[in-house]
């Protein structure tokens, strides 16, 4: 049906009903939502949840709605995507020191190499096609990606380090034209929902164990598997966004909003 803005105005004007993406692509109508994924913000996934469904979070969409008339149809974290995200390289990483100096394939992204620059990596963009080749050939050591990729991409052939990192969480956002779903009776209205909280309890279930059967798979085949301390990642990366907050480039309220949602 065409590209992500093509569709997206599909949705808008109602010529499209649902839309299954990343929610990052409803920043055209509020910037703010480019922030439901930042990297190592978070303790631990329900720590995500918890932001994600904060009154600023909330304020959001509520913002892209009367911009759009675009809504996400139900809770905005039930699909998982990933379902987590690994760092995959050619030497052990146990821990924040060893990404220190590291060469780290990155996507053409401004905040994704300075975080990772931050992190006292030694950031390199090139395409994702490209990644096999260069780690083979050391021209970068490490790449990030979601576990699901990893074995399909045959990363762990050139990169047999795999060290879960949590960089950050993600959802497939389902998108809904609000007169569309306006328009639905009410039996219809719940047999929708019913039906979107079943797939996200399925896609946990399903993703959780291709995840693990992947992993399994790739040490099987000479691959060692590191679950990582991300704490000290968090920790690092305070002072990165505390600097963001005060020249103002983080949304209003946002760091308030991570750390009232931070479990006691």
């Amino acid at each position: 049906l065409g590209k992500e803005d093509a569709v997206l105005e599909q949705l808008q004007a109602g010529i499209v009903n649902i839309y299954a993406e990343g929610f990052g692509y409803m920043r055209k109508w509020a910037p703010e939502l480019s922030w439901t994924s930042p990297a190592f913000v978070f303790d631990d996934y329900d720590h995500w949840v918890r932001f994600m469904d904060t009154d600023l979070v909330q304020s959001w969409f509520d913002k892209a709605a009367a911009e759009s008339g675009v809504v996400p149809l139900g809770n905005p974290t039930a699909v998982l995507r990933g379902p987590f995200r690994v760092i995959v390289s050619n030497k052990p990483i146990e821990s924040l020191d060893d990404v220190s100096a590291l060469k780290l394939r990155m996507h053409p992204n401004q905040l994704a190499i300075a975080t990772w620059s931050h992190l006292g990596a030694e950031v390199i963009t090139l395409p994702w096609t490209e990644v096999y080749q260069s780690v083979q050939k050391d021209i970068v050591q490490a790449v990030n990606s979601p576990i699901a990729l990893v074995e399909s991409m045959r990363f762990n052939e050139v990169a047999p380090h795999i060290s879960r990192h949590n960089e950050y969480w993600q959802s497939i956002g389902f998108m809904m034209n609000a007169d569309a779903y306006a328009a639905l009776d009410e039996d219809a209205k719940a047999g929708l929902m019913k039906a979107y909280e079943e797939a996200g309890a399925f896609s946990r279930e399903i993703m959780g164990q291709v995840a693990d059967e992947s992993i399994e798979s790739m040490k099987a085949g000479g691959a060692t598997y590191t679950e990582l301390d991300t704490g000290p990642f968090v920790e690092k990366m305070k002072e990165f966004y505390s600097e963001m907050a005060a020249a103002g480039e983080l949304p209003e309220g946002f760091l308030e909003a991570v750390e009232a949602a931070r479990a006691e």
